[in-house]
């Protein structure tokens, strides 16, 4: 019983997403709509959840001084100031509007701090190129060659160096080509396969053929 009730909700809710997908009248629509809302609430659950797993896990990191317990310190204060400065201290107003406290916070710490992390990506994602653009075999001297010229494009020092070229034939257009026609080709066959995965997958569900998320053998 235990995981038939599960299975049987998870059939339903699929099987009204699927014809309300294909019969978008009453009395699907409204269905549809009632579960939407039952999702964002369980959303919110959910968030809460992973904060209180996030400051118990910090929690214990400190608690045991295990390796990178100052960074799980730094975890549990921000979130504790984060949280006290939206609740009590941003008036009466939406926490998220401009020229409250917590939107401050937001603009001046948040997102400093994420263009840094990602500014350090930029290194790890050039390693990675390089190591990916070594030229092995054709197939990746094809993608070291469309890479160069792509990033070449994009920067002005391509178009100073095809000067000479008629408008249509500089590096600046070579880029746009590349990325337009056969990347674009090969971004919609992933797509695609995306596409047929999440089918299988949800029909999976839906029968009650995959059960992981119950916690037992898929």
């Amino acid at each position: 019983m235990k995981r038939r009730i599960p299975l049987f909700l998870t059939a339903f809710v699929g099987i009204i997403y699927v014809v309300q997908f294909f019969v978008p009248h009453r009395p699907f629509s409204g269905l549809q709509d009632r579960l939407n809302d039952w999702v964002q609430i369980i959303a919110a659950f959910a968030i809460w959840l992973g904060a209180l797993n996030l400051l118990k896990v910090s929690g214990d990191t400190v608690y045991k001084k295990e390796r990178g317990w100052f960074y799980a310190l730094v975890i549990i204060i921000c979130f504790f100031i984060i949280s006290v400065v939206g609740f009590f201290f941003s008036g009466t107003t939406q926490f998220q509007d401009p020229g409250t406290p917590f939107d401050w916070l937001y603009q001046n710490v948040y997102n400093p701090l994420t263009s840094t992390m990602f500014a350090m990506l930029a290194f790890y994602v050039a390693s990675a190129a390089y190591r990916a653009f070594r030229a092995r075999n054709r197939e990746a001297t094809l993608l070291l060659v469309a890479a160069f010229l792509v990033m070449l494009g994009r920067v002005p020092v391509g178009d100073a160096i095809t000067r000479f070229l008629p408008e249509g034939y500089r590096l600046s257009n070579l880029s746009d080509w590349i990325m337009n026609v056969p990347n674009k080709a090969g971004q919609r066959a992933i797509m695609i396969g995306i596409a047929l995965g999440t089918v299988s997958t949800s029909l999976r569900l839906i029968l009650g053929i995959e059960r992981g998320h119950l916690g037992g053998e898929s």
